[in-house]
Protein backbone atom coordinates (compact mmCIF):
# COMPACT_ATOMS: atom_id res chain seq x y z
CA UNK A 1 0.00 0.00 0.00
CA UNK A 2 1.27 3.35 -0.87
CA UNK A 3 0.04 4.62 2.81
CA UNK A 4 1.47 3.41 5.94
CA UNK A 5 -0.61 2.27 9.07
CA UNK A 6 0.99 5.80 11.03
CA UNK A 7 -1.55 7.83 8.30
CA UNK A 8 -4.21 5.92 9.52
CA UNK A 9 -3.29 5.89 12.82
CA UNK A 10 -3.04 9.49 13.16
CA UNK A 11 -6.31 10.48 11.62
CA UNK A 12 -7.37 7.90 15.37
CA UNK A 13 -5.68 9.61 17.01
CA UNK A 14 -7.37 12.89 15.92
CA UNK A 15 -10.68 11.04 16.12
CA UNK A 16 -10.32 10.09 19.54
CA UNK A 17 -8.95 13.36 20.97
CA UNK A 18 -11.75 15.45 19.65
CA UNK A 19 -14.61 12.88 20.69
CA UNK A 20 -12.73 11.96 24.01
CA UNK A 21 -13.48 8.15 22.82
CA UNK A 22 -11.73 4.95 24.37
CA UNK A 23 -9.74 2.89 22.14
CA UNK A 24 -13.44 1.68 20.61
CA UNK A 25 -13.11 4.49 18.36
CA UNK A 26 -10.93 2.18 16.09
CA UNK A 27 -14.26 1.08 14.93
CA UNK A 28 -15.50 4.30 14.75
CA UNK A 29 -12.49 5.29 12.31
CA UNK A 30 -13.98 2.07 9.95
CA UNK A 31 -17.07 3.06 9.85
CA UNK A 32 -16.44 6.60 8.45
CA UNK A 33 -13.64 5.29 5.78
CA UNK A 34 -15.55 2.77 4.41
CA UNK A 35 -19.08 4.54 4.20
CA UNK A 36 -17.72 8.09 3.98
CA UNK A 37 -19.97 9.15 7.34
CA UNK A 38 -19.71 12.74 8.45
CA UNK A 39 -20.92 13.72 12.07
CA UNK A 40 -18.64 10.95 14.10
CA UNK A 41 -19.86 12.96 16.83
CA UNK A 42 -23.89 11.84 16.51
CA UNK A 43 -22.26 8.47 15.27
CA UNK A 44 -20.28 8.03 17.98
CA UNK A 45 -23.06 8.46 20.46
CA UNK A 46 -25.75 6.65 18.53
CA UNK A 47 -23.50 3.21 17.74
CA UNK A 48 -21.21 2.80 20.99
CA UNK A 49 -22.81 0.91 23.65
CA UNK A 50 -21.87 1.48 27.40
CA UNK A 51 -21.15 -0.46 30.29
CA UNK A 52 -19.60 -4.04 30.99
CA UNK A 53 -23.20 -5.53 30.11
CA UNK A 54 -22.54 -4.69 26.49
CA UNK A 55 -23.25 -8.46 25.22
CA UNK A 56 -20.09 -8.31 23.20
CA UNK A 57 -21.50 -5.50 20.87
CA UNK A 58 -19.19 -2.66 21.24
CA UNK A 59 -20.72 -1.00 18.27
CA UNK A 60 -24.06 -1.34 16.76
CA UNK A 61 -24.55 1.13 13.48
CA UNK A 62 -27.89 1.12 11.91
CA UNK A 63 -27.85 3.68 8.07
CA UNK A 64 -31.39 3.25 6.65
CA UNK A 65 -30.20 5.60 3.81
CA UNK A 66 -27.42 3.38 2.98
CA UNK A 67 -29.47 -0.07 4.25
CA UNK A 68 -26.92 -1.49 6.16
CA UNK A 69 -26.42 -2.43 10.05
CA UNK A 70 -23.16 -2.63 11.37
CA UNK A 71 -22.04 -5.04 14.45
CA UNK A 72 -18.69 -4.60 15.81
CA UNK A 73 -16.01 -6.06 18.38
CA UNK A 74 -13.05 -3.98 18.78
CA UNK A 75 -9.70 -4.66 20.16
CA UNK A 76 -6.84 -2.17 20.50
CA UNK A 77 -3.15 -3.38 21.56
CA UNK A 78 -0.44 -1.70 22.71
CA UNK A 79 2.27 -3.91 22.00
CA UNK A 80 3.23 -5.50 18.68
CA UNK A 81 1.30 -9.06 18.66
CA UNK A 82 1.29 -11.80 15.52
CA UNK A 83 -2.05 -11.86 15.54
CA UNK A 84 -5.47 -10.53 17.56
CA UNK A 85 -7.23 -12.82 20.04
CA UNK A 86 -9.37 -15.54 18.27
CA UNK A 87 -11.57 -15.53 21.32
CA UNK A 88 -12.82 -11.53 20.47
CA UNK A 89 -13.75 -13.25 16.76
CA UNK A 90 -16.01 -15.56 18.89
CA UNK A 91 -17.06 -13.64 21.32
CA UNK A 92 -19.41 -12.18 18.21
CA UNK A 93 -21.96 -15.15 18.24
CA UNK A 94 -22.70 -13.81 21.82
CA UNK A 95 -23.79 -10.14 19.76
CA UNK A 96 -25.52 -11.80 17.46
CA UNK A 97 -27.33 -14.22 19.30
CA UNK A 98 -28.48 -10.89 21.76
CA UNK A 99 -29.33 -8.53 18.96
CA UNK A 100 -31.44 -10.49 16.83
CA UNK A 101 -32.55 -14.05 18.76
CA UNK A 102 -33.10 -12.52 22.50
CA UNK A 103 -36.28 -11.32 23.87
CA UNK A 104 -36.06 -7.35 23.99
CA UNK A 105 -37.26 -7.22 27.67
CA UNK A 106 -34.29 -9.38 28.55
CA UNK A 107 -31.42 -6.95 27.16
CA UNK A 108 -29.93 -4.49 28.59
CA UNK A 109 -31.24 -0.74 28.41
CA UNK A 110 -28.32 0.11 26.68
CA UNK A 111 -28.97 -2.09 24.02
CA UNK A 112 -33.10 -2.11 23.83
CA UNK A 113 -33.72 0.60 21.46
CA UNK A 114 -30.83 -0.24 19.34
CA UNK A 115 -31.86 -3.79 19.00
CA UNK A 116 -35.55 -2.82 18.37
CA UNK A 117 -34.46 -0.26 15.80
CA UNK A 118 -32.05 -2.76 14.17
CA UNK A 119 -34.75 -5.36 13.96
CA UNK A 120 -37.74 -3.24 12.68
CA UNK A 121 -35.44 -2.02 9.68
CA UNK A 122 -34.87 -5.64 8.78
CA UNK A 123 -38.60 -6.36 8.69
CA UNK A 124 -39.25 -3.35 6.96
CA UNK A 125 -36.65 -4.27 4.25
CA UNK A 126 -34.72 -1.35 4.99
CA UNK A 127 -31.59 -3.14 5.52
CA UNK A 128 -29.86 -4.94 2.97
CA UNK A 129 -26.42 -5.67 3.82
CA UNK A 130 -25.16 -6.04 7.88
CA UNK A 131 -21.19 -5.78 8.16
CA UNK A 132 -19.69 -8.14 11.47
CA UNK A 133 -16.51 -6.84 11.83
CA UNK A 134 -13.75 -7.44 14.04
CA UNK A 135 -11.81 -4.63 14.17
CA UNK A 136 -8.26 -4.47 15.79
CA UNK A 137 -4.84 -3.06 15.02
CA UNK A 138 -2.63 -6.28 14.17
CA UNK A 139 -2.21 -8.43 11.45
CA UNK A 140 -5.31 -10.94 10.22
CA UNK A 141 -5.01 -14.66 10.89
CA UNK A 142 -6.11 -17.82 9.84
CA UNK A 143 -7.72 -18.47 13.44
CA UNK A 144 -9.85 -15.17 13.15
CA UNK A 145 -10.91 -16.06 9.48
CA UNK A 146 -11.81 -19.36 10.95
CA UNK A 147 -14.30 -18.44 13.51
CA UNK A 148 -15.44 -15.21 11.55
CA UNK A 149 -17.22 -18.04 9.15
CA UNK A 150 -18.83 -19.53 12.46
CA UNK A 151 -20.41 -16.07 12.90
CA UNK A 152 -21.59 -15.67 9.90
CA UNK A 153 -23.06 -19.15 9.73
CA UNK A 154 -24.83 -18.13 13.17
CA UNK A 155 -25.67 -14.81 11.77
CA UNK A 156 -27.39 -16.39 8.61
CA UNK A 157 -29.77 -18.84 10.80
CA UNK A 158 -30.63 -16.21 12.85
CA UNK A 159 -32.07 -13.73 10.33
CA UNK A 160 -33.96 -16.64 9.13
CA UNK A 161 -37.00 -16.07 11.27
CA UNK A 162 -37.56 -12.55 9.89
CA UNK A 163 -39.59 -11.41 7.03
CA UNK A 164 -36.93 -10.61 4.33
CA UNK A 165 -33.99 -11.80 6.86
CA UNK A 166 -32.66 -14.53 3.77
CA UNK A 167 -32.12 -11.76 1.22
CA UNK A 168 -29.73 -9.94 3.60
CA UNK A 169 -26.00 -9.99 2.56
CA UNK A 170 -23.77 -10.65 5.59
CA UNK A 171 -20.14 -10.27 5.34
CA UNK A 172 -18.15 -10.88 8.54
CA UNK A 173 -14.53 -9.54 8.22
CA UNK A 174 -11.68 -9.04 9.90
CA UNK A 175 -10.64 -5.21 10.24
CA UNK A 176 -7.29 -5.37 11.31
CA UNK A 177 -4.18 -3.01 9.73
CA UNK A 178 -4.28 -4.13 6.09
CA UNK A 179 -7.83 -3.77 5.94
CA UNK A 180 -7.75 0.08 7.82
CA UNK A 181 -4.79 0.69 5.19
CA UNK A 182 -6.82 -0.24 2.66
CA UNK A 183 -10.01 1.60 3.48
CA UNK A 184 -7.81 4.72 4.11
CA UNK A 185 -5.90 4.61 0.91
CA UNK A 186 -9.62 3.96 -1.02
CA UNK A 187 -10.55 7.61 1.01
CA UNK A 188 -7.51 9.03 0.26
CA UNK A 189 -7.59 8.09 -3.50
CA UNK A 190 -10.50 7.28 -5.54
CA UNK A 191 -8.06 4.33 -7.74
CA UNK A 192 -6.06 2.28 -5.54
CA UNK A 193 -5.29 -0.20 -8.49
CA UNK A 194 -2.89 1.55 -10.34
CA UNK A 195 -0.98 -1.15 -12.68
CA UNK A 196 -0.37 -1.13 -15.95
CA UNK A 197 -3.13 -3.37 -18.18
CA UNK A 198 -4.01 -4.02 -21.54
CA UNK A 199 -6.22 -5.86 -23.29
CA UNK A 200 -8.09 -6.63 -26.87
CA UNK A 201 -11.44 -4.27 -27.63
CA UNK A 202 -12.98 -5.31 -31.04
CA UNK A 203 -13.58 -1.24 -31.92
CA UNK A 204 -14.55 1.65 -29.85
CA UNK A 205 -15.18 5.83 -29.62
CA UNK A 206 -13.29 8.33 -28.06
CA UNK A 207 -15.04 11.00 -26.73
CA UNK A 208 -12.91 14.38 -25.49
CA UNK A 209 -14.11 17.41 -23.63
CA UNK A 210 -11.64 19.99 -21.67
CA UNK A 211 -11.74 18.66 -18.48
CA UNK A 212 -12.14 14.55 -19.66
CA UNK A 213 -11.75 12.03 -22.09
CA UNK A 214 -13.33 8.39 -22.36
CA UNK A 215 -13.54 5.24 -24.34
CA UNK A 216 -16.60 3.60 -24.71
CA UNK A 217 -15.91 -0.12 -25.80
CA UNK A 218 -16.32 -3.75 -24.91
CA UNK A 219 -14.22 -5.91 -23.04
CA UNK A 220 -14.72 -10.07 -23.01
CA UNK A 221 -16.31 -11.28 -19.42
CA UNK A 222 -13.44 -13.38 -19.13
CA UNK A 223 -11.04 -10.55 -19.48
CA UNK A 224 -12.80 -8.78 -16.36
CA UNK A 225 -13.30 -11.83 -14.36
CA UNK A 226 -9.34 -12.14 -14.48
CA UNK A 227 -9.08 -8.43 -12.75
CA UNK A 228 -11.63 -9.51 -10.27
CA UNK A 229 -9.68 -12.35 -9.33
CA UNK A 230 -6.51 -10.92 -9.29
CA UNK A 231 -7.27 -7.30 -7.38
CA UNK A 232 -10.53 -8.66 -5.44
CA UNK A 233 -12.47 -5.87 -3.82
CA UNK A 234 -9.60 -3.00 -4.58
CA UNK A 235 -10.93 -3.12 -8.15
CA UNK A 236 -14.05 -1.25 -6.28
CA UNK A 237 -12.36 1.52 -4.54
CA UNK A 238 -14.60 4.11 -5.70
CA UNK A 239 -18.07 1.74 -5.56
CA UNK A 240 -19.31 2.29 -1.54
CA UNK A 241 -20.18 -1.22 -1.64
CA UNK A 242 -18.65 -3.44 -3.85
CA UNK A 243 -19.89 -6.97 -5.42
CA UNK A 244 -22.80 -7.76 -3.08
CA UNK A 245 -23.02 -11.47 -3.77
CA UNK A 246 -26.02 -13.38 -5.54
CA UNK A 247 -28.96 -15.91 -4.22
CA UNK A 248 -31.09 -17.94 -6.30
CA UNK A 249 -34.08 -16.18 -6.79
CA UNK A 250 -35.79 -14.39 -9.53
CA UNK A 251 -35.39 -11.34 -8.23
CA UNK A 252 -32.17 -11.30 -7.60
CA UNK A 253 -30.25 -9.32 -10.04
CA UNK A 254 -27.10 -10.84 -9.23
CA UNK A 255 -28.06 -14.39 -9.77
CA UNK A 256 -30.09 -13.01 -13.29
CA UNK A 257 -26.88 -11.74 -14.28
CA UNK A 258 -25.29 -15.18 -13.80
CA UNK A 259 -28.34 -16.65 -15.98
CA UNK A 260 -27.68 -14.86 -18.45
CA UNK A 261 -23.85 -15.38 -18.51
CA UNK A 262 -24.30 -18.93 -18.96
CA UNK A 263 -27.91 -19.50 -20.60
CA UNK A 264 -27.87 -16.79 -22.75
CA UNK A 265 -24.27 -15.61 -23.18
CA UNK A 266 -24.91 -14.13 -26.90
CA UNK A 267 -27.36 -11.87 -25.67
CA UNK A 268 -25.28 -10.75 -22.50
CA UNK A 269 -24.49 -7.27 -24.36
CA UNK A 270 -27.83 -6.04 -25.27
CA UNK A 271 -29.45 -7.66 -21.91
CA UNK A 272 -26.58 -5.77 -19.48
CA UNK A 273 -26.32 -1.60 -18.86
CA UNK A 274 -22.50 -1.68 -19.18
CA UNK A 275 -19.83 -0.38 -17.03
CA UNK A 276 -18.26 2.87 -16.33
CA UNK A 277 -14.48 2.74 -15.00
CA UNK A 278 -12.19 5.24 -13.69
CA UNK A 279 -8.98 5.16 -15.20
CA UNK A 280 -5.41 7.22 -14.35
CA UNK A 281 -4.76 7.11 -18.19
CA UNK A 282 -6.01 5.16 -20.54
CA UNK A 283 -4.19 4.50 -24.41
CA UNK A 284 -5.97 3.31 -27.53
CA UNK A 285 -4.29 1.72 -30.53
CA UNK A 286 -5.22 1.90 -34.17
CA UNK A 287 -7.50 -0.11 -35.68
CA UNK A 288 -6.59 -3.94 -37.16
CA UNK A 289 -8.66 -6.83 -38.40
CA UNK A 290 -8.19 -8.39 -34.94
CA UNK A 291 -9.50 -5.16 -33.33
CA UNK A 292 -7.97 -2.55 -31.28
CA UNK A 293 -5.44 -2.62 -28.60
CA UNK A 294 -6.29 -1.10 -25.29
CA UNK A 295 -4.06 -0.10 -22.84
CA UNK A 296 -4.92 1.60 -19.06
CA UNK A 297 -3.05 2.75 -15.89
CA UNK A 298 -5.26 1.86 -13.09
CA UNK A 299 -8.78 0.63 -12.67
CA UNK A 300 -11.51 1.61 -10.46
CA UNK A 301 -15.15 0.52 -11.31
CA UNK A 302 -17.75 2.74 -10.09
CA UNK A 303 -20.34 1.11 -12.06
CA UNK A 304 -20.85 -2.38 -12.61
CA UNK A 305 -19.57 -3.79 -9.38
CA UNK A 306 -22.64 -6.05 -9.46
CA UNK A 307 -21.81 -7.25 -12.94
CA UNK A 308 -18.24 -7.88 -12.30
CA UNK A 309 -18.82 -10.06 -9.18
CA UNK A 310 -21.51 -12.26 -10.82
CA UNK A 311 -19.57 -13.37 -13.92
CA UNK A 312 -16.68 -13.46 -11.63
CA UNK A 313 -18.50 -16.43 -9.29
CA UNK A 314 -20.03 -18.45 -11.80
CA UNK A 315 -17.47 -21.28 -10.90
CA UNK A 316 -15.83 -21.39 -14.40
CA UNK A 317 -14.51 -19.14 -16.64
CA UNK A 318 -16.91 -16.75 -18.62
CA UNK A 319 -17.74 -17.96 -22.37
CA UNK A 320 -15.90 -16.07 -24.82
CA UNK A 321 -18.69 -15.27 -26.52
CA UNK A 322 -19.87 -13.17 -23.18
CA UNK A 323 -19.27 -9.42 -24.01
CA UNK A 324 -19.38 -6.17 -21.63
CA UNK A 325 -20.47 -2.99 -22.44
CA UNK A 326 -18.06 -0.39 -20.80
CA UNK A 327 -16.46 3.35 -20.67
CA UNK A 328 -13.05 4.31 -19.35
CA UNK A 329 -12.90 7.81 -18.30
CA UNK A 330 -10.05 9.70 -17.25
CA UNK A 331 -9.78 13.16 -15.54
CA UNK A 332 -7.27 15.07 -13.23
CA UNK A 333 -10.14 17.50 -12.15
CA UNK A 334 -10.92 16.27 -9.06
CA UNK A 335 -14.51 17.51 -8.71
CA UNK A 336 -15.43 15.37 -11.96
CA UNK A 337 -14.31 12.24 -10.38
CA UNK A 338 -16.12 12.74 -7.80
CA UNK A 339 -19.25 13.64 -9.69
CA UNK A 340 -18.30 10.66 -11.98
CA UNK A 341 -18.03 8.62 -8.85
CA UNK A 342 -21.49 9.97 -7.41
CA UNK A 343 -23.55 9.76 -10.35
CA UNK A 344 -22.64 6.71 -12.06
CA UNK A 345 -22.51 4.36 -8.82
CA UNK A 346 -26.04 2.75 -9.05
CA UNK A 347 -25.40 1.60 -5.26
CA UNK A 348 -24.48 5.06 -4.01
CA UNK A 349 -27.52 7.12 -4.31
CA UNK A 350 -27.33 10.71 -4.97
CA UNK A 351 -27.37 11.74 -0.97
CA UNK A 352 -30.41 14.23 -0.19
CA UNK A 353 -28.54 16.85 0.75
CA UNK A 354 -26.89 17.62 -2.64
CA UNK A 355 -30.43 18.59 -3.76
CA UNK A 356 -30.16 21.82 -2.21
CA UNK A 357 -26.68 22.13 -2.08
CA UNK A 358 -27.17 25.19 -4.82
CA UNK A 359 -30.51 26.69 -2.82
CA UNK A 360 -30.41 30.09 -2.37
CA UNK A 361 -30.96 29.52 1.54
CA UNK A 362 -28.05 27.41 1.67
CA UNK A 363 -25.93 29.93 -0.41
CA UNK A 364 -26.39 32.75 2.23
CA UNK A 365 -26.04 30.37 5.08
CA UNK A 366 -22.81 29.46 3.68
CA UNK A 367 -22.12 33.26 3.41
CA UNK A 368 -23.19 34.16 7.07
CA UNK A 369 -20.86 30.97 8.24
CA UNK A 370 -17.72 33.09 6.77
CA UNK A 371 -18.47 35.50 9.99
CA UNK A 372 -18.56 32.76 12.51
CA UNK A 373 -15.81 31.64 14.43
CA UNK A 374 -14.46 28.18 14.42
CA UNK A 375 -17.26 27.05 12.44
CA UNK A 376 -17.83 25.84 8.55
CA UNK A 377 -21.20 25.26 6.75
CA UNK A 378 -21.38 23.12 3.35
CA UNK A 379 -24.86 23.66 3.01
CA UNK A 380 -25.35 20.41 1.04
CA UNK A 381 -22.52 20.78 -1.15
CA UNK A 382 -19.99 17.91 -0.62
CA UNK A 383 -16.34 17.03 -1.79
CA UNK A 384 -14.03 14.16 -2.65
CA UNK A 385 -14.50 11.05 -1.41
CA UNK A 386 -11.17 11.83 1.01
CA UNK A 387 -13.09 14.30 2.57
CA UNK A 388 -13.93 10.94 5.09
CA UNK A 389 -11.03 11.84 6.41
CA UNK A 390 -9.64 15.59 5.34
CA UNK A 391 -13.05 17.33 7.12
CA UNK A 392 -12.40 19.64 9.83
CA UNK A 393 -13.41 19.32 13.30
CA UNK A 394 -15.30 22.53 13.03
CA UNK A 395 -17.72 21.15 9.99
CA UNK A 396 -20.93 21.68 10.71
CA UNK A 397 -22.62 18.33 8.94
CA UNK A 398 -25.49 19.08 6.73
CA UNK A 399 -27.62 16.28 8.16
CA UNK A 400 -27.02 16.86 11.70
CA UNK A 401 -27.72 20.90 10.50
CA UNK A 402 -31.08 19.50 9.19
CA UNK A 403 -31.68 17.57 12.33
CA UNK A 404 -31.19 19.94 15.11
CA UNK A 405 -33.55 22.46 13.11
CA UNK A 406 -36.28 19.98 12.48
CA UNK A 407 -36.07 18.75 16.41
CA UNK A 408 -36.04 22.19 17.50
CA UNK A 409 -38.80 23.64 15.55
CA UNK A 410 -41.33 20.70 16.90
CA UNK A 411 -40.38 17.73 14.30
CA UNK A 412 -37.80 15.36 16.88
CA UNK A 413 -39.37 12.12 14.96
CA UNK A 414 -38.30 13.39 11.59
CA UNK A 415 -35.21 14.65 12.82
CA UNK A 416 -34.69 11.07 14.18
CA UNK A 417 -36.17 8.63 11.53
CA UNK A 418 -36.39 10.65 8.43
CA UNK A 419 -33.03 13.00 8.01
CA UNK A 420 -33.11 12.51 4.47
CA UNK A 421 -36.54 13.88 3.92
CA UNK A 422 -35.54 16.92 5.78
CA UNK A 423 -33.70 17.56 2.46
CA UNK A 424 -35.57 15.42 -0.48
CA UNK A 425 -39.20 17.12 0.82
CA UNK A 426 -40.07 20.42 -0.43
CA UNK A 427 -42.24 20.69 2.37
CA UNK A 428 -40.57 19.57 4.86
CA UNK A 429 -37.27 21.61 4.01
CA UNK A 430 -39.19 24.94 3.76
CA UNK A 431 -40.39 24.30 7.08
CA UNK A 432 -36.86 24.45 8.59
CA UNK A 433 -34.68 26.59 6.14
CA UNK A 434 -36.64 29.68 5.69
CA UNK A 435 -35.49 33.44 4.81
CA UNK A 436 -35.58 33.32 8.73
CA UNK A 437 -33.10 31.16 9.24
CA UNK A 438 -29.73 32.45 9.99
CA UNK A 439 -26.53 31.01 10.82
CA UNK A 440 -26.15 32.54 13.80
CA UNK A 441 -29.50 30.31 14.71
CA UNK A 442 -28.09 27.04 13.34
CA UNK A 443 -25.72 27.58 15.73
CA UNK A 444 -28.19 27.85 18.79
CA UNK A 445 -29.62 24.75 17.56
CA UNK A 446 -27.00 22.87 16.48
CA UNK A 447 -24.68 23.47 19.45
CA UNK A 448 -28.00 22.34 22.08
CA UNK A 449 -27.68 18.77 19.62
CA UNK A 450 -23.77 18.55 20.39
CA UNK A 451 -23.96 19.07 23.93
CA UNK A 452 -26.76 16.38 24.50
CA UNK A 453 -24.86 14.01 21.85
CA UNK A 454 -21.43 14.93 24.23
CA UNK A 455 -23.54 13.95 27.23
CA UNK A 456 -24.30 10.49 26.17
CA UNK A 457 -20.62 9.60 25.04
CA UNK A 458 -19.23 11.16 28.07
CA UNK A 459 -21.86 9.25 30.36
CA UNK A 460 -21.22 6.33 28.16
CA UNK A 461 -17.05 6.33 28.70
CA UNK A 462 -17.31 7.24 32.69
CA UNK A 463 -19.64 3.73 32.60
CA UNK A 464 -17.19 1.87 30.65
CA UNK A 465 -14.15 2.80 32.67
CA UNK A 466 -15.80 2.31 35.91
CA UNK A 467 -19.45 1.43 35.93
CA UNK A 468 -19.72 1.77 40.04
CA UNK A 469 -18.56 5.67 39.22
CA UNK A 470 -22.22 6.41 38.04
CA UNK A 471 -23.83 8.04 40.58
CA UNK A 472 -27.96 7.23 40.51
CA UNK A 473 -29.18 10.26 38.57
CA UNK A 474 -26.47 9.78 36.16
CA UNK A 475 -27.81 5.90 35.50
CA UNK A 476 -31.29 7.80 34.66
CA UNK A 477 -29.54 10.14 32.09
CA UNK A 478 -27.90 7.26 30.25
CA UNK A 479 -31.02 5.29 30.21
CA UNK A 480 -32.76 7.58 29.29
CA UNK A 481 -30.23 9.10 26.35
CA UNK A 482 -29.57 5.42 25.37
CA UNK A 483 -33.31 5.29 23.57
CA UNK A 484 -33.36 5.58 20.24
CA UNK A 485 -34.32 9.24 19.38
CA UNK A 486 -34.09 10.65 23.13
CA UNK A 487 -31.58 13.45 21.80
CA UNK A 488 -33.97 14.89 19.21
CA UNK A 489 -36.49 14.27 21.70
CA UNK A 490 -34.95 16.60 24.28
CA UNK A 491 -33.95 19.22 22.04
CA UNK A 492 -37.62 19.49 21.46
CA UNK A 493 -38.48 19.49 25.07
CA UNK A 494 -36.19 22.38 25.91
CA UNK A 495 -37.33 23.90 22.50
CA UNK A 496 -40.85 24.18 24.04
CA UNK A 497 -39.45 25.28 27.52
CA UNK A 498 -37.62 28.51 25.88
CA UNK A 499 -40.22 31.32 26.66
CA UNK A 500 -40.10 29.83 30.52
CA UNK A 501 -36.51 29.78 30.56
CA UNK A 502 -35.75 33.04 29.35
CA UNK A 503 -38.29 34.65 31.15
CA UNK A 504 -40.12 36.38 27.96
CA UNK A 505 -42.30 35.44 25.06
CA UNK A 506 -41.15 34.52 21.96
CA UNK A 507 -42.66 35.62 18.63
CA UNK A 508 -40.66 33.51 16.83
CA UNK A 509 -38.29 31.01 17.38
CA UNK A 510 -36.20 31.11 14.51
CA UNK A 511 -35.18 34.93 16.24
CA UNK A 512 -33.36 32.54 18.83
CA UNK A 513 -29.68 33.44 18.47
CA UNK A 514 -26.89 33.79 21.64
CA UNK A 515 -26.02 37.69 21.84
CA UNK A 516 -22.65 37.03 21.20
CA UNK A 517 -21.02 35.56 18.03
CA UNK A 518 -20.01 32.06 19.64
CA UNK A 519 -18.31 28.92 17.54
CA UNK A 520 -20.55 26.44 18.10
CA UNK A 521 -18.33 24.26 20.41
CA UNK A 522 -18.44 28.00 22.90
CA UNK A 523 -21.99 28.32 22.57
CA UNK A 524 -22.57 23.86 23.24
CA UNK A 525 -20.73 25.08 26.37
CA UNK A 526 -23.72 27.98 27.35
CA UNK A 527 -26.05 24.61 27.48
CA UNK A 528 -24.52 22.45 29.75
CA UNK A 529 -26.80 23.91 32.96
CA UNK A 530 -29.96 23.85 30.99
CA UNK A 531 -29.17 19.96 29.49
CA UNK A 532 -28.38 19.15 33.24
CA UNK A 533 -32.05 21.02 34.34
CA UNK A 534 -34.06 19.06 31.62
CA UNK A 535 -32.30 15.53 31.67
CA UNK A 536 -33.42 15.80 35.65
CA UNK A 537 -36.74 15.60 34.76
CA UNK A 538 -36.22 13.31 31.52
CA UNK A 539 -37.98 10.54 33.78
CA UNK A 540 -41.28 12.08 32.92
CA UNK A 541 -40.99 12.02 29.22
CA UNK A 542 -40.59 7.95 29.44
CA UNK A 543 -44.25 7.91 27.80
CA UNK A 544 -43.00 9.45 24.74
CA UNK A 545 -40.98 6.07 23.86
CA UNK A 546 -42.75 2.79 22.86
CA UNK A 547 -40.49 0.17 22.63
CA UNK A 548 -37.33 2.45 23.57
CA UNK A 549 -38.26 4.89 20.62
CA UNK A 550 -39.65 7.64 20.29
CA UNK A 551 -42.85 7.75 17.49
CA UNK A 552 -45.37 10.56 15.96
CA UNK A 553 -48.19 8.84 17.83
CA UNK A 554 -46.17 8.89 21.40
CA UNK A 555 -44.59 12.15 21.10
CA UNK A 556 -48.37 13.99 20.79
CA UNK A 557 -49.51 11.63 23.46
CA UNK A 558 -47.24 12.53 26.02
CA UNK A 559 -47.10 16.39 25.70
CA UNK A 560 -50.68 17.03 24.67
CA UNK A 561 -50.79 14.87 28.53
CA UNK A 562 -48.06 18.05 29.39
Amino acid sequence: MANSSTDWEEVLATLKADLNLPDDAIGLLALKLKFRLEDMQSVAAESITGGGDDKKCDILYVDKELQIGVIAQCYFSRTKKPAAPSNKASDLNTAIGWLLTRDLDHLPDSLKGRADEFRSAIISNEIKQIYIWYVHNLPSSKNVSDELKTVERTATLALKSYANGGEINIFAEEIGTEQISRLYAQAERTVIVTDALETRVPDAIEIKSKDWSSVVTTVSARWLSELYGEYGTDLFSANLRGYLGSRASDSNINNGIKTTATEEPENFWVFNNGLTALVVDYNLGSRSRSGRKLKIKGISIVNGAQTTGSISSLGFPPPESVLVPIRFVKSNKDSIVTKVVRYNNSQNKLQAADFRSTDQIQERLRNEFGKIPDAEYEGGRRGGVSDAIKRSKFTLPSYTVGQSLAAFHGDPVTAYDKKSEIWTSENIYRRFFTDRTTARHVVFCFSLLEEINMRRLSLTQKQRKDDASLTQSERAYLKFLSKKGAAYLLVYVIATCMETILGKPISNKFNLQFKANFSPEKASRLWTPIVDLMLSLSNQLDPAFSRNRISNETVKNQFRIL
